[in-house]
């Protein structure tokens, strides 16, 4: 009996420590260990309480399931986190459901691996100091219902993948940089939507149009129900003086002249009108007497240089009045359309430049031009008109060609044709993330030599300055050949206006003397070759540290005698094009010299990139494989594979 007790109370105490030991095991130390990694990489003023003697899931702002077993939410706000996340950290703690780390100062990049945060429902990045575009990770995080990243410094467009996550209830986007179209986002339980204060441009999508005018505020290039329409390119004219600004008819007297007022009227007015007629003849015989007493003066001859406009042109009032509602076109037959035409076509924003606002006008007649709208335009109109019959000269396939504009006091417009395919800023930075097709390296090549003759075009043939050299005037054909847009347009500005320094295509002597040449052309052409190679914007501002450019990021890169962090991650699927990357890397690098002198002109420029190792065609596109994942021997090489560039010289 006493035996039989004995063994009956071991297995009790058998159970019990088997229990004891299965609630130890439930200890998440793989989220602690997680989190211990996160709170060790990042700076913090005030460090969370975090004691690792004790189970994780009793730390400040963390919170586990009911069975210990995971970390289900993680919430520090304005515990005074600094700097940027680190990878492979927070990632990890793959049963998340909430994490806030709001009114901190983190910022840089999202890491990544947040797209494996896949049970995440709710998360909050809002009053940080986060940038770069908006991060890809998150729109991989298809269970999301509230996402707040405002009050931020995000840049970039909007991508349509934003679509991605159905169950989005709150997105909340205001107070960033964000800039471009906003795309058609449609999550079918949305119910709290901001994008005020931003940069967006262009019309607010049917399926966005619900929400209340506050959430649009401060992008004041947004159009579209609930904001003002998008139209026209001109002010509506002013309300007739005559108009009641009631709007109410003018009231009827209710008193009735009498008969003796009546008569005493008319023949006032009859008095009145004999007098006049009076003074007129008497002044006409006076006129006819002068006449006569005055020897006739000889007959002057005046004869009219062809080609020039008559001073009264300039004279407010005087006959280049009846001119003033006329376009100039440079060539008859391509468009048949005037001003009036224009003032009634649909009109939706393209962007807001430096230089002025474009938009594209669809005709009654269903013609499609651009019409850039300039401000601040410094010069006369003779200038202005000499200016344009000089750029409307430059005929190539890769220039953009200027087909009219319109000179008044108060506008000024340039009418171009409309490019379809967009630009190459779009093409290259928009949307990127599930669901994008990617530049490729064929392509990208394609752009670079297209965009280098036409800007070779304007330097040799035309002798014109670009001046602005972006991937945004870089616009596309069907067959993604290039031309160059929105040319010789800085004599009209003087130099009153400032360049825009956080551009980051604008080279070093630009920003001091305000003056561009053809050096500084290739400088910024330079820094277009670096933005297809790195597939980065150069407004970026997270290249590695705050404020740096994409020249001086690419040689503090180039200096590790490495180049994979450098080359744009969609490249990374192509394989054999190393050499060709480094040789145009080569060449951008001596195009973005800080001494404008040892900068080639862009002839040689052009030269060199057609004198890469490139197989085949003569504009320098070769077939690629069908499979961009192979290599040639149909294999496919070691992921993380690195390229020496000790021939590159930052």
């Amino acid at each position: 009996m006493a035996l039989s007790f004995v063994s009956g109370f071991s297995v009790l105490w058998v159970s019990i420590l088997l229990l004891l030991g299965r609630q130890v095991d439930s200890e998440p130390t793989e989220d602690k260990q997680a989190l211990l990694d996160f709170i060790s990489g990042v700076l913090h003023a005030n460090r969370p309480e975090w004691n690792q003697s004790v189970s994780v899931c009793d730390w400040v702002g963390v919170e586990c399931d009911d069975n210990r077993t995971y970390v289900f939410t993680l919430r520090l706000p304005g515990v005074g986190l600094v700097g940027q996340i680190p990878p492979n950290t927070l990632g990890r703690l793959s049963q998340l459901r909430v994490l806030s780390l709001r009114s901190n100062r983190l910022s840089g990049e999202l890491p990544s691996d947040f797209s494996q945060m896949k049970l995440l429902r709710s998360l909050y990045l809002q009053n940080n100091l986060f940038s770069g575009v908006f991060p890809s990770s998150v729109t991989r995080l298809t269970r999301l219902t509230r996402l707040d990243i405002s009050f931020n410094n995000f840049t970039g467009d909007l991508p349509f993948s934003i679509n991605n996550l159905t169950h989005l209830t709150g997105l909340f986007l205001q107070k960033n940089g964000f800039s471009g179209n906003l795309p058609s986002i449609n999550p079918s339980g949305l119910t709290d939507f901001n994008v005020s204060n931003n940069n967006l441009n262009g019309s607010i999508p049917q399926t966005l149009s619900k929400f209340s005018a506050s959430s649009f505020a401060g992008n004041i290039n947004l159009c579209g129900p609930p904001l003002e329409p998008c139209n026209p390119f001109f002010p509506s004219p002013a309300p007739s003086p005559s108009t009641n600004h009631q709007g109410n008819k003018p009231q009827k007297s209710s008193k009735k002249l009498s008969k003796a007022a009546i008569i005493a009227i008319s023949v006032g007015a009859g008095i009145i009108l004999l007098l006049l007629l009076l003074i007129l003849l008497l002044c006409c015989r006076k006129r006819q007497r002068r006449q006569a007493a005055k020897p006739k003066a000889a007959p002057r001859t005046v004869v009219a240089e062809a080609g020039t406009s008559s001073s009264k042109d300039d004279i407010p009032g005087g006959s280049g009045e009846s001119e003033r509602n006329k376009l100039v076109f440079f060539e008859s037959g391509i468009y048949s359309f005037d001003l009036e035409d224009l003032l009634r076509a649909s009109a939706e924003v393209l962007g807001k430049g430096s230089v002025g606002t474009s938009y594209k006008a669809v005709l009654e007649e269903g013609t499609t031009v651009v019409v850039k709208r300039l401000k601040d335009v410094a010069v006369t109109k003779k200038e202005f008109e000499l200016q344009m019959e000089l750029l409307g000269k430059i005929k190539h396939d890769n220039v953009v060609p200027l087909r009219a504009f319109y000179f008044a006091k108060d506008e000024k417009l340039l009418v171009s044709d409309f490019m379809p395919n967009g630009s190459l800023s779009s093409l290259l930075h928009g949307s990127r993330g599930s669901g994008r097709t990617p530049l490729d390296w064929d392509h990208r090549m394609k752009i670079a030599l297209s965009a280098g003759r036409g800007l070779a075009h304007l330097h040799v043939s035309g002798k014109i300055v670009h001046g602005n050299i972006k991937s945004s005037n870089i616009l596309l054909k069907s067959d993604l050949d290039a031309s160059v847009s929105d040319f010789g347009l800085n004599p009209l500005f003087g130099t009153s206006t400032p360049p825009n320094r956080v551009a980051g295509y604008r080279a070093p002597e630009v920003v001091e003397t305000r003056k561009v040449t053809f050096k500084s052309d290739v400088y910024s052409f330079g820094v277009l070759l670096l933005e297809l190679l790195t597939g980065k914007a150069p407004n970026q501002a997270s290249l590695g540290e705050e404020g740096i450019d994409l020249p001086r990021w690419v040689q503090s890169v180039v200096r590790e005698e490495w180049t994979a962090e450098v080359f744009d991650v969609e490249l990374m699927r192509y394989h054999n094009i190393e050499e060709e990357m480094v040789q145009l890397l080569q060449i951008a690098m001596a195009c973005v010299s800080t001494v404008p002198d040892q900068r080639p002109d862009i002839r040689e420029v052009v030269r060199m990139m057609e004198d890469m190792n490139r197989p085949d065609t003569d504009d320098g596109i070769r077939q690629s494989s069908d499979d961009p994942s192979k290599g040639s021997d149909g294999q496919t090489p070691p992921q993380g594979s690195r390229t020496p560039t000790a021939s590159v010289t930052p």
